[in-house]
């Protein structure tokens, strides 16, 4: 079986110096990519800063015989963001590939989660992905080729006393959808992954069989498989988000049942009809906002639901 290498190409992987992001840089500097270390080296609440974790991935990777540059910008900052692609084009001349992993956790009950904590986190973990993907987009746009990997989490099913995060997570669905039907006119595919893997959160667990099965089923490494897929060209997806840990790979989707259709529903047909709304043994997975209404327009009998976005879709 060939190998699925990156021979030629350049990663950028935020928050690369720990856990995940530093599996991911190695998968991907083992197979011949130049990578971007990222990482602010950072304690877990957010704070503080150390170029420490960055460059010493740098050198692991560079004593595996590959080719790294450390980067300690902030991606929670569009300037930082900006600096930190323009560290991969000044030091190799191109990007190819953006592994947005960067983020952190707090957990708070919801009512009392402190404001400025709350938009820290989304700052690093959402609009981090934002403004990293920005910066390198036109340089994909340009090559015609981009690979953009997201990070979402299992959280965004729930997970009490994180809201923040679950929001941040649930957010970066809706814009890798977004990402990927723009970039898709470009050579441009934007993917996400749902990893699950024992990071340095973990140590602090107290012993229990919750932190040994994290520990002994799902190292980093092997939820960093997805990303590699998922960076490399021969990707045959986008818009997609792949759960990843342990060795078992999974589809999480976006969908929505099949529902009760009638126009002159009420309150209470509502409430008479829930059992049959809420049912998902019939569903639909959509691939976009128009789909969406699309498949509402079929339902509700609308006569030529695949005209409805015609003009649109020629401008």
């Amino acid at each position: 079986m060939d190998q699925m290498r990156f021979d030629g190409r350049v990663a950028l992987v935020t928050g690369a110096g720990n856990g995940l992001g530093r599996a991911y840089a190695h998968l991907l500097a083992q197979r011949g990519a130049r990578v971007v270390v990222n990482d602010v080296g950072a304690a877990m609440d957010g704070t503080g800063r150390s170029d420490v974790p960055a460059r010493a991935v740098v050198e692991e990777i560079k004593a595996a015989g590959g080719d790294a540059v450390a980067d300690t910008h902030s991606v929670g900052e569009q300037d930082g963001a900006a600096a930190a692609v323009h560290k991969a084009i000044h030091t190799f001349g191109r990007i190819d590939i953006v592994v947005n992993n960067a983020g952190y956790g707090f957990s708070c009950p919801f009512a009392q989660y402190p404001a400025d904590t709350f938009r820290r986190l989304v700052d690093v973990s959402l609009m981090g992905t934002v403004w990293v993907s920005q910066a390198a987009w036109p340089h994909m746009q340009a090559a015609r080729y981009g690979r953009i990997v997201n990070t979402s989490s299992a959280s965004v099913y729930g997970l009490p006393g994180n809201s923040a995060y679950g929001a941040a997570k649930a957010a970066i669905l809706g814009l890798t959808r977004a990402m990927a039907l723009e970039g898709a006119e470009c050579g441009i595919k934007c993917n996400a992954i749902s990893p699950s893997a024992a990071t340095r959160g973990v140590g602090a667990f107290p012993p229990s069989p919750l932190k040994d099965f994290l520990v002994n089923y799902l190292p980093p490494e092997r939820a960093a498989v997805a990303v590699g897929y998922l960076a490399h060209e021969d990707c045959a997806i986008s818009g997609e988000c792949i759960v990843s840990g342990g060795g078992r790979i999974a589809r999480m989707f976006i969908g929505q049942t099949y529902g009760v259709v009638d126009p002159d529903i009420t309150v209470e047909g509502l409430r008479d009809h829930l059992p049959g709304i809420m049912d998902a043994g019939r569903f639909e997975i959509l691939q976009s906002n128009t789909d969406a209404i699309r498949h509402c327009a079929r339902q509700l009998g609308y006569e030529d639901p695949e005209q409805l976005f015609f003009a649109f879709e020629k401008r």
